[in-house]
């Protein structure tokens, strides 16, 4: 994998939304603008795309991860690597996970992979090393681990219940992943005789999140962000605790496991998600929060920005940029910012030590429209789905 120095930017898509009316192809096309003005103001080694590429429930089984070719096309154009975890809209009746894998893997770009292969672990659960600067003979100790999970959600490919309704998938990091990191991260850290220093990117936010923001409340000058979409939603949202997928369960607390081993990884400095597009701050959760039963060990939990048109809300388009350096690591610590659309560079903060402490401008909260797109024809979805 990439030597460091090393610049991510995490980006979402949401493409395919609407693609029989106008205005649909318009914002897939409006998208790609926004990723080559980010990919041209920025120098990332890496481009990660956290969840959500396609509108699933608007794709024709014939052709469904058709979108991956627009999605992708910038990036390869400039020859960068990618990897990729799949948010709940890339699961739906004629969208698969594995198919959206398979037609990644048809480039050599691409990073993502699986290697969780448990029926109810999802696809994108795999983890990239990260090799230092002065690593000329492979293989090295790895200066860093980029992990990334699964979080599920959406719906069972083909599949319709008795009542000819579709089946819900859980949307939350299944237990199976969580044994896989915790066994995998211990023996790495056996191998090379000690903690490596890592992040991770999971497109779903755990309860975490939501606690940090109800119970902690977000401060925009210390964790400065957009902080639009709250309540925020969050994984085992819709499902009852003794398992059945009800909209009118609030919360079913299946993501313990997940929040156990994040919360208790040395190493780990930050979590990113997406999901919640009006959400974009990060918090250090380094305490037990009202409600919980598990408490923070400082890991940082992020949102990126939502860079798509396709997708709800009108936020400034924009992506998460995250740069360590060797001499970061060497703290724990990493920076990241935002770059938007427009070419602004906000929320640009150190996550280390001190975080949550030190004193930041707030960030803008700024909207954009699609300038293409004619929005007074919205019809529904011609055709059948199956």
């Amino acid at each position: 994998m990439n030597l460091l120095p090393l610049t991510l930017s995490a980006q979402a898509a949401n493409r395919g939304t609407d693609a029989w009316d106008q205005w649909g192809p318009q914002q897939d096309l409006n998208s790609v603008i926004v990723m080559n003005k980010i990919l041209d103001a920025e120098s990332q080694q890496l481009v990660v795309l956290n969840g959500d590429l396609i509108t699933g429930e608007n794709a024709y089984l014939d052709n469904s991860t058709v979108y991956i070719d627009q999605i992708v096309g910038p990036l390869v154009d400039r020859g960068l690597t990618w990897a990729s975890t799949y948010g709940n809209h890339d699961s739906e009746f004629n969208l698969s996970r594995q198919d959206i894998l398979a037609r990644e893997r048809q480039w050599l770009n691409s990073r993502t992979t699986q290697m969780v292969f448990d029926e109810s672990a999802g696809v994108t659960n795999y983890y990239l090393p990260v090799y230092p600067s002065n690593c000329t003979n492979f293989p090295c100790a790895p200066a860093l681990l980029l992990w990334f999970f699964d979080s599920r959600g959406g719906f069972y490919f083909q599949t319709l219940n008795a009542t000819d309704s579709q089946v819900g998938q859980p949307n939350w990091v299944d237990a199976s992943v969580v044994t896989w990191f915790q066994s995998t991260n211990t023996a790495l850290t056996t191998q090379y005789g000690r903690v490596i220093p890592s992040l991770a990117f999971v497109h779903i936010p755990t309860n975490a999140s939501q606690a940090l923001q109800t119970e902690a409340g977000v401060d925009p000058n210390r964790q400065p962000g957009i902080d639009d979409d709250h309540i925020l939603a969050q994984q085992a949202q819709g499902w009852c605790e003794d398992g059945p997928n009800d909209p009118t369960c609030v919360y079913g607390s299946q993501d313990l496991p997940f929040m156990q081993a994040i919360s208790s990884t040395p190493g780990l400095i930050a979590v990113f998600s997406g999901h919640d597009h009006g959400d974009t701050w990060c918090y250090k959760w380094d305490t037990l929060l009202p409600g919980m039963t598990v408490a923070g060990n400082g890991v940082v939990l992020c949102f990126g920005q939502h860079s798509g048109y396709g997708g709800y809300g009108t936020w400034t388009r924009g992506s998460r940029q995250v740069l360590v350096t060797e001499e970061m690591l060497d703290h724990w610590e990493v920076e990241t910012w935002i770059r938007l659309e427009t070419g602004d560079v906000v929320g640009d903060v150190m996550l280390n030590s001190t975080y949550n402490e030190d004193y930041y401008p707030a960030m803008p909260d700024t909207h954009t429209s699609c300038p293409t797109c004619d929005y007074t024809v919205v019809s529904p979805m011609p055709g059948t789905r199956k």
